[in-house]
């Protein structure tokens, strides 16, 4: 079974409902960017963060997979797919796909201030934290977020996953956010790579550029790579 690869940004969720800040003008939900979203920021003001996120919480609560994550758990019929997506919301677990890396860490989880390894899913009846929320060991905790001025440490992971591709799929994304724009780096010569976004930037001849929304597009995809329609 060939490999498929899927690198997903801000524009497989907007779609849902999911705010982005890639166009906001350096503010997010009303918030500076770098307050709410850097290392920084949290060690200024780490209850304005913790409640930022309460915030992004409540609001995917209420968001659902759109078609474009549903149609890529199609795929898996008949291909090994992995899906990199820079986003933080379980928007693609919840549609059903099989094998989802998080470059950016994960909204709904949050992890030990003093032992990062201890992560913590939360669950509908406990969404709120704050400086104070503590874990079962008694250490204070923060959002499972890969914040401005931290390293990215999936981008090991995805690049081995990029460069193991069969067929590479970008969707959704300005491609000028890194690391995870390098991604397309990593591809091997020779292997079909595809690129779904309404407004796409410049990329190399070789790769087809579907002019779509993620929910037009990845419907366009999933009709191209459709074996039995071959």
């Amino acid at each position: 079974m060939k490999r498929l690869v899927i690198s997903t940004g801000a524009g497989i969720s907007a779609e849902s409902g999911i705010s982005t800040f890639r166009d906001a003008g350096g503010l997010w939900e009303n918030y500076p960017v770098m307050d709410v979203c850097s290392a920084d920021g949290f060690a200024r003001n780490p209850a304005l963060v913790h409640r930022f996120y309460n915030e992004r919480r409540k609001s995917l609560l209420s968001a659902l997979p759109n078609d474009a994550h549903k149609a890529l758990v199609e795929l898996e019929k008949w291909y090994d797919v992995y899906v990199i997506t820079q986003n933080v919301d379980d928007l693609h677990e919840r549609a059903g796909s099989s094998n989802v890396l998080h470059l950016h860490g994960e909204l709904m989880k949050v992890r030990s201030l003093n032992h990062p390894e201890r992560v913590y899913t939360l669950d509908e009846q406990h969404l709120e934290t704050t400086p104070d929320t503590r874990d079962s060991h008694g250490d204070p905790v923060r959002p499972h977020i890969v914040f401005f001025q931290e390293a990215v440490p999936n981008i090991e992971p995805a690049i081995r996953l990029a460069s193991e591709a069969d067929i590479f799929v970008v969707i959704g994304t300005s491609l000028v956010v890194y690391p995870a724009a390098s991604l397309l780096h990593y591809v091997r010569p020779g292997v079909p790579v595809y690129y779904i976004d309404p407004n796409p930037a410049s990329v190399p001849s070789n790769v087809t550029v579907i002019k779509a929304t993620a929910t037009a597009g990845v419907k366009e995809l999933v009709k191209l790579l459709n074996p039995e329609h071959k």
